[in-house]
């Protein structure tokens, strides 16, 4: 039976990097089996030994952060200058989550009343498949494995092909922290055919998938005829900013800069709208010029570069052309001179960051993720409006207010819809706060003590005493 061959392919140069092999289709059929009889075991394990494994884990992450950080600028081409933190911010949030999961695992107990004993307890839900994106790999697995195994389930995980060796690194980490085996598996896979295979295994009990929208719909609809499996979803994003007339206009540009294009925009939660108030409009436009003039596009493993390529030709081409769509429909490129954007390497997929102004929601860069380095800049003359063009998305995973005035800000928060809003921050998931995509963005949650729920069921024990 032929075996599946994956390849990586380098964003900075487009050659072949990698190749990994996948599995006969009997011995992916066998991954949900062994993983029901690690669990068995796995479940009974006390909790503090779940918490001394993922300390050791994390520690043994943090201690590898440089090798790993390496090869992360390698596979996927953000700029060596930024890897390494976020192996330490996976390792931050992971700590976290372990601080926290002895109160977020706990008994509910029921109303005293005498002669009985009531109480809800949270069980692991039972082997968990974890699906997760090249963009930020580690940070992505911290948010489902931790509380996966900290909850007591055993986890299957699935590596994005453009960054392979993630899952290997995971899974040899948590044996040497001392997870007994089989508890934490991996497997390479480009079939979404074979990928369907596991969703539809009747042993998965939850499916945590982080990526676009196509592939979150195609997971839960391979999921869909199972009325037992739980499907998390963490997907895009067209997340808005609003500049208000009272801010620091300079201070707010560069933090919006950096929301914006940092990772060459390939996040989630980066800033891919701005909406600025009619009367700092311009001050703020030439301060984003500004701002724009000090970044250096190019080599990743060049320490002073700020931006590398995008993760493939495909999504350049994407881009490219969403920035066509907003100059043919009337929009502008402010974007300042810069010899960097000018003559990036000529290999790799490189796209300069733009700077887009007079656009409406009329243009693909306004209504569609773009997932790159690309601050499109629009008008408004009042709060209301602002609030309501940040709403007309059917994407909503985060907002960021910029205001002085903070209670003000606070008030405007309440009626944008999105699971998280920012007030003078972007693009920061922060552990202590549930992690909640709306409407498109997504369903479920990770982070904070919410974000253990999904990886556990409840279970009422009603007890009452033996009659004398």
């Amino acid at each position: 039976m032929s075996v599946e061959t994956i390849t990586t392919i380098s964003p900075i140069t487009n050659k072949p990097i990698l190749t990994r092999n996948g599995l006969t289709d009997a011995d992916l059929q066998a991954l949900p089996t062994t993983a029901t009889e690690a669990f068995k075991s796995y479940k009974n394990t006390p909790l503090s030994e779940r918490q001394r494994i993922v300390k050791t884990a994390l520690q043994l992450l943090n201690e590898r952060q440089d090798e790993l950080a390496k090869e992360l600028t390698e596979q996927m081409g953000r700029p060596i200058a930024y890897t390494a933190k976020e192996i330490t911010t996976a390792v931050a949030r992971g700590e976290y989550l372990l601080k926290i999961s002895g109160d977020a695992l706990a008994d509910t107990d029921g109303e005293p009343e005498k002669g009985f004993k009531r109480y809800i307890k949270k069980v692991p839900v039972g082997p968990v498949l974890v699906l997760f994106a090249w963009n930020y790999p580690y940070l992505i697995l911290v948010n489902s494995v931790i509380p996966a195994l900290l909850a007591g389930n055993s986890v299957i995980i699935k590596p994005s092909p453009q960054t392979p060796t993630i899952a290997e690194h995971f899974q040899e980490i948590f044996q040497e922290a001392g997870l007994p085996e089989n508890v934490m598996q991996y497997f390479h896979c480009g079939s979404f055919i074979q990928l369907e295979t596991l969703v539809r295994a009747p042993e998965i009990q939850l499916i945590c998938f982080t990526g676009s929208v196509a592939g979150g719909l195609a997971v839960q609809r391979a999921a869909s005829d199972r009325v037992g499996v739980r499907v998390g979803l963490e997907l895009g994003g067209k997340d808005p900013a609003y500049v208000r007339p009272d801010v620091d206009v300079k201070w707010a540009a560069e933090n919006i800069v950096d929301g914006a294009i940092f990772n060459s925009g390939q996040s989630c939660c980066s800033i891919e709208r701005v909406y600025v108030a009619q009367e700092v409009h311009d001050e703020f436009v030439a301060a984003v010029q500004e701002e724009l003039k000090g970044y250096k596009l190019g080599d990743p493993f060049d320490k002073s570069t700020n931006i590398g390529p995008v993760v493939s030709k495909r999504s350049a081409e994407t881009i490219r052309s969403h920035i066509k769509d907003a100059l043919e429909k009337g929009a502008k490129d402010a974007t300042p001179e810069n010899e960097s954007f000018k003559s990036p390497p000529e290999d790799g997929n490189y796209v300069s960051p733009t700077l887009l102004t007079g656009v409406t929601h009329e243009m693909t860069v306004m209504t569609e993720e773009t997932f790159g380095p690309v601050i499109p800049v629009m008008k408004v003359s009042s709060d209301d409006e602002a609030v309501k063009l940040m709403n007309d998305s059917v994407f909503g995973l985060t907002a960021s207010i910029w205001t002085k005035d903070v209670e003000e800000g606070h008030e405007l928060a309440d009626n944008v819809e999105a699971g998280t809003v920012f007030i003078n921050r972007c693009d920061y998931p922060s552990p202590d706060l549930a992690w909640i995509g709306w409407k498109d963005s997504g369903k479920g949650q990770t982070l904070s003590k919410f974000g253990f729920d999904q990886f556990v069921k409840l279970k009422s024990y009603h007890i009452k005493d033996y009659p004398k």
